[in-house]
């Protein structure tokens, strides 16, 4: 156990300080976080600690097991491939609703979020940079302006979101947001078919380069051995 607490006293910190040690997988898949632990750990009260993980379950980076407590989501290869061929068929109709509907403020709303996601980027922070990478897909489902693809996608995307924080490395998470551009750069100028492929191409691209053997990121918080102290 880490000789000093670590400092974060709001639920808001804690569950940013468990999200990046999830992110770098010193706390790895399936680790049960024991709110007593936790509370030692970050010297709060189990109340905050209850809230953080609620937020963190609400983030789908954790899961709640009744009576049996708060474990790191588990995401599984299998998991992985199943909603990539899902959203491989989802969006090729998506993208030809989008090419063929998208106005040029849409473009401008997309043109801000791309330089969003190449800050994020810049700034090595896991989280964030998926589900702005992630985020990019919805933003097209509300440009078509189906509601109940949006939800669909939503649910996958958030899906999607943790896989790739889990697994994804920095230099194919830069890949993702090079391909978002050059589909957006089909898309503008309406080369449907280029657009599709694109996409296609995109999706099978992050789905093939996840590393399921991704080492954890060594740091002086061993949250592992704490949890266990």
């Amino acid at each position: 156990m880490p000789s000093s607490p670590i400092v974060a006293d709001s639920s808001d910190s804690i569950a940013a300080d468990i999200t990046m040690a999830i992110a770098e997988q010193r706390l790895p898949p399936g680790t049960k976080l024991r709110e007593e632990a936790l509370a030692r750990l970050y010297s709060v009260s189990r109340t905050k600690i209850r809230a953080a993980l609620v937020m963190l379950a609400k983030d789908k980076l954790i899961d709640l097991v009744p009576d049996k407590g708060a474990f790191v989501s588990q995401p599984t290869e299998e998991e992985a491939r199943e909603i990539f061929f899902v959203r491989r068929i989802l969006e090729e109709a998506l993208v030809r609703e989008f090419v063929a509907k998208a106005k040029p403020e849409d473009y401008l709303i997309i043109d801000r979020h791309l330089v969003q996601e190449r800050d994020a980027l810049s700034k090595e922070n896991p989280q964030t940079r998926s589900k702005l990478l992630s985020d990019f897909h919805i933003l097209l489902a509300e440009t078509v302006g189906n509601q109940v693809l949006t939800d669909v996608l939503v649910k996958l995307a958030g899906r999607s979101s943790l896989i790739t924080m889990l697994y994804q490395s920095t230099r194919d998470a830069v890949c993702s947001s090079d391909e978002h551009l050059a589909f957006i750069a089909a898309a503008k100028v309406g080369d449907v078919e280029n657009a599709v492929q694109l996409m296609m191409h995109h999706l099978h691209h992050v789905e093939s380069a996840l590393q399921f053997e991704r080492k954890p990121e060594s740091d002086k918080k061993d949250f592992v051995k704490a949890l266990l102290a």
